[in-house]
């Protein structure tokens, strides 16, 4: 749990301490590059970790990952301008890759079936305490302090958590390394994933921002992205150990929940992109205010999860997450109904509600991916549902960001000629006029609000579309009764795994 916080704090921290970070060091066009470049790099290392980890064993990667995020913290903390500090922001987002997969695995290796979702929660928790506490830490950092302490902080945090799992955490190798046989891994496969996610991700997180989506910059980044997924498959079908083996999408069990993380990853972007933004320029919050209307989701989410075994022991966990999708899309399509600037009770009551039916959809679905495989292919399978999410995320951010801007252009063109003049034109620089909304008459500032209204409306709505898809791949593809592997239904010892595994058993 405290190697899990490293990463989930990271994630959350430093977004108050921009403004000083750009003061100090410069580089404000590419500030943005702090969270990209890290958002990059867990999501192409997460495969690789995976399969690394059930090669090697948990331990010897988790460690690796410790050491690497505390290397780039400390990196960061001595960062001489914006271009050495994303840099070391990439090296921190190397060792967060190795973090946020093994971690998961781990819970899994070390928890039977029955007790994973008590466990599974408990890490949760430790990514919603790091949404509320983050961004109140970093800005008390940067404002009391100096910024380089929000890297800083890490290092005896990182240290205990190395500490502890080295002396205590025993692991054990994988069979074919007991029985004498050196273990291969695919490293052409590794660089053609790291190619082929790095020109994907970038594609999609500078398109429609430092450039048009339809300019040079995009559709060369997309064909690379394209040649480099072919030659990444051909690469992985000849591969005697491939990072993503085929397996991996040929049982029905782990693709239909890729399937169904990766909508989720996309209708994640709604409330955690656009909802501060609503809640500032339309309710009139401030900031805190505004965090704590998103904050509620992060409390009710893990509650949730830590109950779900509950449902999903009567139901199935096929049922139990098609409950909790089919909630969350009736939830999404509430939004919109919401009046013109209402009270804050009322989004903070839908995203409690939200929290709720998430952690009845995703955390089922992950412990039925990991209990349906044995210690040596848990790190490959709990990785894949992770990358899965993150390339969801990155995909919603493009799309639905694109949505905004269509919508948000269409009503300030349509808007009336007396208020025409001097309106701006995106929808950060009509958050930052309604900041300063008594430079505006009360039209226009009345005006603004309600466009913004109807571009987060519109925003929700393609979330639910989302959620329907993600409904429609558990629905269409998850099997009805989820198998379970022997050592997932026992909790045998990572030692005890090393042994040949018993075939899976179905069970719900």
């Amino acid at each position: 749990m405290l190697g899990m916080a490293l990463a989930a704090l990271d994630s959350t921290i430093i977004a108050t301490a921009i403004p000083q970070i750009v003061g100090d060091l410069g580089g404000f066009a590419v500030f943005s590059w702090l969270f990209s470049g890290y958002l990059l790099a867990v999501t192409v290392t997460l495969p690789v970790y995976g399969k690394l980890s059930d090669t090697y064993g948990r331990k010897p990667i988790l460690v690796t990952g410790i050491a690497l995020f505390l290397l780039g913290s400390l990196a960061c903390a001595g960062a001489w301008n914006m271009a050495s500090l994303i840099a070391f922001r990439v090296l921190q987002g190397l060792g967060g890759g190795a973090l946020q997969g093994t971690v998961q695995t781990i819970a899994a290796d070390l928890y039977p079936m029955k007790e994973r979702p008590k466990i599974q929660a408990r890490l949760s928790s430790v990514w919603a305490a790091s949404s509320v506490a983050g961004p109140g830490l970093g800005g008390l950092l940067a404002a009391y302090g100096d910024w380089r302490w929000i890297f800083l902080v890490n290092l005896p945090v990182g240290a205990l958590a190395l500490w502890l799992i080295v002396r205590h955490f025993h692991d054990s190798e994988r069979a074919r390394t007991a029985a004498g046989q050196r273990p291969r891994v695919d490293w052409p496969g590794a660089l053609a994933i790291f190619a082929c996610g790095g020109l994907l991700l970038t594609a999609l997180v500078q398109g429609g921002t430092a450039w048009p989506w339809l300019s040079a910059p995009s559709l060369l980044l997309l064909a690379g992205s394209a040649l480099c997924a072919a030659g990444t498959v051909v690469i992985e079908r000849r591969a005697a150990e491939p990072i993503i083996p085929g397996w991996v999408w040929r049982r029905r069990t782990i693709s239909a929940v890729n399937l169904a993380l990766g909508a989720l990853g996309l209708l994640m972007v709604a409330p955690t992109t656009f909802l501060p933004t609503y809640a500032q320029t339309v309710l009139g919050l401030g900031p805190i205010p505004a965090g704590f209307v998103l904050s509620v989701m992060t409390v009710s989410w893990p509650i949730s999860a830590a109950f779900s075994s509950r449902v999903y022991t009567r139901t199935g966990i096929r049922n139990c997450a098609l409950l909790g999708m089919a909630a969350t899309g009736l939830i999404l399509l509430a939004f919109p109904l919401l009046p013109y600037r209402g009270a804050a009770w009322q989004p903070a009551l839908l995203m409690l509600a939200l929290g709720a039916a998430l952690g009845l959809f995703q955390l089922p679905l992950i412990i039925g991916v990991q209990s349906s495989v044995g210690y040596a292919e848990r790190g490959t399978a709990t990785a894949s549902i992770l990358f899965c999410r993150q390339v969801g995320q990155s995909i919603g951010a493009a799309l639905f960001g694109a949505i905004a801007n269509a919508t948000l252009n269409d009503r300030l063109a349509h808007a009336p000629s007396a208020i025409r003049t001097g309106l701006p034109h995106d929808l950060d620089a009509v958050s930052h006029a309604l900041e300063h909304a008594g430079a505006l008459t009360a039209r226009t500032a009345d005006y603004l609000r309600r466009a913004v209204d109807t571009t987060v409306h519109h925003v929700y709505l393609g979330a639910a579309a989302a959620a329907a898809l993600a409904l429609l791949a558990v629905l269409l593809l998850a099997p009805h009764r989820f198998p379970v592997h022997a050592d997932a239904r026992t909790g045998t010892s990572p030692t005890d795994a090393a042994t040949p595994a018993a075939p899976a058993a179905p069970n719900s």
